[in-house]
């Protein structure tokens, strides 16, 4: 049988390098798109570099020329879209940016599949973020939108445009409204992976405090590797649909923080110190998956629950400090 062919966008981040794994244990022919920018940090995906089944590809969202060559150079099956910048606080600092790459791009990427790969299956990731002023207990599909931020307006606009061309050019176009997925390769700029590699530099004498902010904000939090595996399952069905992806659970910050201090035996109070500079310009209500869909359509459930997803997370970060100490 002949292997299925995908070019997967932001192969060195967080998600796109777990789905680029996934897609290769399913004996795919994998292309992942590096910027120029990330080309000295492969870290994510140096177990693969030599992998018979992977090659990398140059490129950029922002250049449609790159774009434009890669797309219509191989006629891929699926085209996997987890290039974007993701982080809401950021989006807040450089607001333009963070629209451009997270909102007009995926038209411009839209527009390519049009013209030189029709026949493609495209995913897009989108973003809880989109629901942030939801007064509903949790979010489904028909949730109405109410960004709070610059990155959840490009989501927003993300949506649209996959809409649109779904509906005019009759473009294979999935996606997944991902709620926060975390793992042991999150950068520590997202608050999870700063609290593991805090705690694990605490718990070897490395680091004295950790510093955060509104603790008592709740959080849907799952595991990043059963989310991309959820997208290349969605991507499976014949027909072109949008699912709510979340744990349907929710967890204060504070909660994450107390048992990561558990894991090692330490009183996270004795620690943690309170920075109102690290509060969000504006905060989302508190948003939960409603993934009764998923459930029924892709059989998604969650496997992994926020203890172990905690101790996945401290187990890597414990032992790249210990590592660390020991160099």
């Amino acid at each position: 049988m002949k292997k299925k062919i995908a070019l997967v966008l932001g192969s060195t981040g967080q998600g796109g390098s777990f789905l680029v794994k996934h897609l290769l244990k399913r004996n795919y022919i994998v292309h992942g798109l590096v910027r120029k920018s990330a080309t000295t940090n492969l870290s994510n995906i140096k177990d693969i570099l030599n992998h018979k089944n992977f090659k990398i590809e140059h490129g950029d969202l922002l250049d449609l020329i790159s774009l434009g060559k890669i797309i219509q150079n191989t006629k891929f099956d699926e085209i996997y879209n987890f290039a974007d910048q993701d982080h809401v606080k950021w989006s807040f600092e450089i607001p333009s940016y963070s629209f451009l790459v997270t909102g007009a791009t995926v038209i411009n990427l839209l527009e390519i599949i049009k013209n030189y790969s029709p026949e493609s299956k495209f995913f897009q990731p989108f973003s809880s973020n989109i629901f942030g002023e939801s007064k509903n207990k949790s979010q489904n599909e028909k949730e109405k939108f109410s960004p709070q931020s610059i990155y959840a307006i490009g989501k927003v606009t993300a949506f649209h445009a996959c809409e649109l061309y779904k509906k005019i050019f009759n473009l294979k176009i999935y996606g997944a409204i991902f709620y926060n997925h975390e793992s042991e390769i999150r950068p520590e700029e997202y608050v999870t992976r700063k609290i593991t590699k805090s705690v694990a530099r605490i718990y070897y004498g490395k680091q004295k405090k950790l510093r955060l902010g509104n603790i008592k904000t709740k959080i849907d939090w799952g595991y990043a590797k059963e989310y991309v595996q959820a997208a290349h399952t969605i991507m499976l069905q014949k027909k072109p649909d949008f699912f709510v992806i979340g744990s349907g659970k929710t967890y204060s910050i504070e909660y994450f923080v107390k048992k990561c201090f558990e894991y090692v035996g330490l009183n996270y109070k004795k620690y943690v110190v309170i920075d109102k500079k690290l509060f969000r310009p504006s905060n989302t209500t508190t948003l939960k998956a409603n993934i009764k869909k998923a459930k029924k359509i892709i059989n998604f459930n969650i496997k992994t629950n926020i203890n172990q997803l905690i101790k996945i997370m401290m187990d890597n970060d414990l032992k790249l400090q210990k590592r660390s100490n020991e160099n």
